[in-house]
């Protein structure tokens, strides 16, 4: 079996794969981000180099970063023009009228706080950039709360990555462990949003019953006295 490429090889490949990954998850997001930062993380852990956990730290945090304000800036561009754009287009279609709405309320309330914490929410950072850009937040103000959210960003996903390192011998499998848990943090605002559409749909079929939408099977009830007169045969009783 041929052995593994040493550390300086991976590193050489690790560190501008993790940036380009990272960057482009930022300005497309369909690119799992977190994954990649964990997986990262894990083969830094398994290595002997002191400093190649707070290289991977700084390498993520940064393309997040500088992802994000592209982003926002492009964003911008559609924002000021009369014609739009297809990036605050796409941005558009990935957020619900409900989701925006509530968004747009939580930053009035919160202001940075939100933007803050946004990365660190599953399927939270779009709509939460959407509302700053339709809100017509400048971009110094958005930096200052882009900043500290990419950097609580990289730091917990590194840190999924360094106990999926601990736990096993093994780099690959620490990497499908921390794999699969991020692409299940990812995935469960997904899985609750259908779970609790199914519950909402159940309620109103329900209610609809109730209402007499959706009448019930069997025979009805004959009218009582206190329901009023009831006619017979085309006479009144």
């Amino acid at each position: 079996m041929s052995q593994l490429p040493s550390e300086s090889a991976q590193q050489a490949v690790t560190y501008p794969s993790l940036f380009l990954l990272v960057a482009l998850g930022a300005l497309v997001p369909v690119v799992p981000t977190g994954a990649v930062v964990s997986s990262a993380a894990v083969v830094a852990f398994h290595q002997t180099a002191p400093l190649a956990l707070l290289y991977i730290f700084v390498v993520a945090s940064f393309a997040a970063f500088l992802g994000d304000i592209t982003l926002y800036w492009l964003g911008r561009r559609g924002v000021n023009s009369k014609n739009g754009s297809r990036w605050l287009a796409a941005l558009e279609r990935r957020v619900s009228d409900d989701t925006l709405e509530q968004t747009q309320r939580r930053l009035r309330e919160h202001g940075v706080t939100v933007l803050v914490l946004s990365r660190l929410v599953p399927a939270g950072r779009i709509p939460v950039m959407l509302a700053c850009l339709l809100t017509k937040w400048p971009t110094t103000r958005f930096i200052k709360g882009a900043l500290p959210a990419c950097l609580a960003w990289a730091a917990t996903y590194q840190l999924i990555g360094i106990l999926g390192g601990s736990l096993f011998a093994e780099p690959w499998e620490g990497v499908v462990a921390a794999v699969a848990l991020t692409v299940l943090i990812s995935g469960s605002p997904t899985i609750w949003r259908k779970l609790r559409g199914r519950g909402k749909g159940a309620g109103a079929d329900g209610s609809a019953r109730r209402d007499g939408k959706g009448a019930p099977e069997g025979p009805t009830e004959r009218p009582t006295a206190a329901d009023g007169p009831a006619e017979s045969d085309g006479q009144q009783a």
